[in-house]
């Protein structure tokens, strides 16, 4: 029979981790459909970042309550993947509790720990369930998280609450059998918190105790399976994305904008035209201005796009969404996802990208929400993974200026003003000081 479940393991790692790196390979591609970008400088600086935002979480505890029952949540998730490890080797070689023997008294303080934070996850995943579900905070209500957003919050708080009743339910069973002294089951010490619990299961017959604790192993690591390839599916891929995310963050000032060398040269040589170049080579086409399509985006806004946590931080502060406009920083992330999947789906189906008539302007993300955006980087600074919605927002309005000459009249007053009076004023520069001489 052991040789059966090992079996049956195998082959269920082997199909879990096959379709999960499938799936990550595919969003890599995605990803890497996007613009180069050079960030390879300051590594320092960047590592820095990575352990900072993404390791320690720095900027979540600007907000310290659910920064903590964040940090529980992820804490337990990571530490308690070392617990995974064991059964993981378990299922392969067809022991139990692979590690006791090993690690002697020092198991049981670590099983116990993990216990811990067991339970720290299960109250936390509780009261965000009752802060998404119940009390209905405004920044996890919101209308574009109607359908599959809400949906898939809700499935990951559900499927970490199973995972972690599991495990606590397995101990018990195990500490009860480890008390009958059933073979095949390790004698430890005492864990933390299920060793309190095994009267639950008093009177129950031996058959019955390994029928519960066997249950609860394979549903657990299955769940894992299930979970690991539920991921990249889901928000909370960020678990892993986060960390490359904070590696790649922008390190120039927030307020500096990237300018583009092909306008800078134009406005040079219109200023200062001995500057121009003196070839009478045609100067390379230049096949769009911004960003129309996510084709046209930096592989770092794709990352951007596909480590955003929906948590809604960028558009709790943006002044634009706080005033009634339709701007959702959060919205433009989901957005921009949401159409590199499509693509990468055609992609899948035609081996090919095959036109289908859409862009993420208009058909994803509409002028008026551009528009909206006063550039303040409120969103860039609330982000706890470090993600840019304002480079995204920038690139397309410089399309829709640039390319398509989409821009309100006050706008295009202004830009003449500048072309031809060197300020967003209608005064040429030598009528500007005019008025000091009345």
């Amino acid at each position: 029979m052991h040789v059966v479940q090992q079996v049956l393991f195998i082959i269920c790692a082997i199909a879990a981790i096959y379709f999960f790196v499938k799936k990550v390979t595919e969003m890599r591609r995605n990803i890497m459909m996007g613009r180069p970008e050079d960030l390879s400088d300051n590594k320092g600086q960047r590592w820095k970042n990575m352990i900072l935002l993404a390791l320690g979480q720095k900027k979540m505890f600007k907000k310290p309550i659910p920064a903590f029952l964040h940090l529980a949540v992820y804490a337990g998730f990571i530490i308690i993947n070392a617990e995974i490890l064991e059964i993981f080797l378990d299922g392969i070689l067809g022991r139990h509790r692979l590690f006791a023997p090993l690690l002697g008294n020092l198991y049981a303080y670590l099983i116990g720990f993990f216990e811990i934070l067991a339970v720290l996850v299960l109250v936390s995943v509780i009261v965000f369930w009752i802060r998404r579900n119940i009390l209905k905070v405004r920044r996890l209500d919101m209308k574009e998280l109607n359908g599959w957003p809400r949906k898939d919050a809700n499935t990951i708080l559900y499927i970490e609450m199973i995972l972690m009743t599991l495990f606590l339910t397995m101990n018990t069973a195990d500490q009860s059998l480890q008390a009958l002294g059933v073979a095949h089951y390790t004698p430890t010490a005492p864990f933390w918190i299920t060793s309190h619990f095994t009267g639950i299961f008093s009177g129950m017959s031996e058959g019955a105790l390994v029928g519960i604790e066997r249950s609860c192993w394979w549903l657990h690591i299955i769940g894992v399976f299930l979970f690991l390839n539920y991921l990249p599916y889901s928000k909370h891929f960020h678990i892993i994305l986060a960390f490359p995310n904070a590696y790649y963050a922008k390190l120039m000032p927030q307020g500096e904008v990237k300018n583009m060398p092909e306008i800078q040269n134009e406005v040079l040589y219109m200023m200062e035209p001995d500057k121009a170049p003196t070839t009478t080579e045609a100067p390379p086409e230049h096949k769009n201005f911004g960003a129309k399509e996510v084709t046209d985006l930096s592989w770092k806004n794709l990352l951007d796009a596909y480590s955003c946590t929906e948590c809604g931080r960028c558009t709790s502060v943006c002044p634009a969404n706080l005033t009634g406009k339709k701007l959702s920083p959060r919205k433009i992330m989901m957005d921009t996802r949401d159409r590199l999947e499509e693509v990468g789906r055609n992609i899948n189906g035609n081996k090919e990208f095959k036109p289908d008539g859409k862009t993420l302007i208009n058909d994803y993300i509409t002028v008026e929400e551009l528009r909206a955006c006063t550039t303040c980087q409120a969103c860039v600074e609330a982000c706890p993974v470090t993600i840019d919605p304002l480079s995204i927002i920038m690139q397309l309005r410089r399309s829709l200026v640039m390319d398509d000459s989409n821009a309100p009249q006050e706008w295009n007053l202004m830009f003449g003003n500048i072309e031809n009076n060197m300020a967003p004023w209608k005064f040429s520069p030598d009528d500007r000081d005019a008025w000091v001489k009345e």
